[in-house]
């Protein structure tokens, strides 16, 4: 193995689990989203040598973005299947469980696009220049998509195990 090879396993070793926390919030669906870090991960590895002396999580961060918008503006492809899925039966959540089942649907209430600005700029703690330069929009996009986002999650939402008198943040 190269030692360029063994950079960049070790890239993966580190970054790959928060590589996967990004894009099952961005794109909702476990699966896809693992599909999406093994594209992200084989396109960074081919401009490797390009990019492990610059900020590589950066780079396939911003792959990992760009395939998300891609599959958003592709059409979507139903399944059909013959038979319905079985229904899980009752479940038994641990607390982080369930907060984390409350956020993906707090998220999949959002538009691709509203999802894509709040995960990058709140999640991620991007800056909102950096978020404009990602998504390639506009600062002023980022500003008014993500505080329309932030609204329409007030106003709809609260967390799990939140009683009627608290306030979410």
């Amino acid at each position: 193995m190269s030692r360029g090879d063994r950079q960049f396993v070790e890239f993966v070793e580190a970054n790959s689990a928060r590589l996967m926390r990004a894009a099952h919030l961005l794109i909702g669906d476990r699966h896809q989203a693992e599909d999406a870090v093994q594209s992200a991960l084989a396109r960074t590895y081919a401009s490797w040598s390009r990019v492990r002396n610059q900020d590589a999580y950066a780079y396939a961060r911003r792959v990992l973005t760009n395939l998300t918008i891609d599959r958003w503006r592709r059409p979507i492809k139903e399944q059909v299947r013959d038979s319905f899925p079985d229904r899980p039966g009752p479940r038994d959540f641990t607390q982080d469980h369930a907060q984390q089942e409350w956020l993906m649907r707090v998220l999949g209430q959002l538009t691709p696009r509203e999802r894509a600005i709040v995960v990058l700029r709140h999640y991620l703690d991007l800056s909102e220049a950096e978020v404009a330069a990602e998504l390639k929009v506009s600062l002023g996009t980022v500003k008014s998509t993500n505080s329309r986002a932030l609204a329409k999650l007030r106003i709809t939402l609260s967390p799990a195990g939140a009683t009627s008198g608290e306030e979410t943040r």
